[in-house]
């Protein structure tokens, strides 16, 4: 395939994805291409300014703010790109507490629990998303408000849930979220099902 119209192919699909999306050469790899040629092109493209480079095989088609310049890429969006699309991605138990209202706590790093089988640390400027292998008990629901659920479970402990914490996760889960819970429930510790059991009361 000329080099010409791999670029446009890979043109038209970012392009589909729209401004601030973020891809690596994972995206691609249906193109009938080499992995050295689409890392060539996404190069290249990088150098003309149609893309921007933000890390290490990474790359932004950026968004543009007439008073903030190009718009800096959500580190969740990274994360994605980094481990691909079919990739698994999963909060940390701190940061899943804090986000849904269970701690105060701010984690001071960005840490993503992924299925790699291998560690990497993504530097994006001063900051740094870390990708940490985890097994699949702790991956359960991963990139769903289910596993947020899980994962802040872990983080308070069996000592640390009320009824006031049932109420205020139960606040979170969608009819389908409760639903994809107990189809996870058996990969959850045994100290955690009675409480999964309440959240997902009423669906079988």
């Amino acid at each position: 395939m000329r080099a010409n119209s791999v670029a446009n192919k890979i043109l038209k699909s970012i392009r589909g994805k729209g401004r601030g999306s973020v891809h690596t050469a994972k995206d691609f790899l249906d193109i009938d291409m080499s992995r050295a040629a689409v890392d060539q092109t996404l190069s290249r493209l990088a150098k003309k300014g149609i893309l921007s480079r933000v890390a290490w095989g990474i790359y932004l088609y950026p968004k543009t703010s007439k008073r903030l310049g190009v718009l800096s890429p959500s580190l969740d969006s990274v994360a994605r790109a980094a481990v691909g699309k079919d990739g698994v991605l999963q909060v940390t138990k701190a940061r899943a507490a804090n986000s849904l209202g269970l701690s105060t706590q701010v984690p001071a790093r960005t840490v993503y629990l992924t299925d790699s089988a291998t560690r990497r640390v993504i530097k994006l400027g001063g900051q740094s998303i870390t990708l940490r292998p985890a097994g699949s008990k702790t991956l359960a629901g991963a990139g769903k408000m289910s596993g947020y659920a899980l994962q802040a479970l872990r983080y308070l402990g069996p000592d640390g849930v009320d009824d006031a914490t049932i109420d205020i996760l139960r606040s979170h889960l969608s009819p389908t979220d409760k639903l994809d819970l107990r189809r996870v429930a058996h990969k959850a510790p045994d100290w955690m099902l009675p409480f999964v059991a309440q959240l997902a009361q009423g669906y079988a």
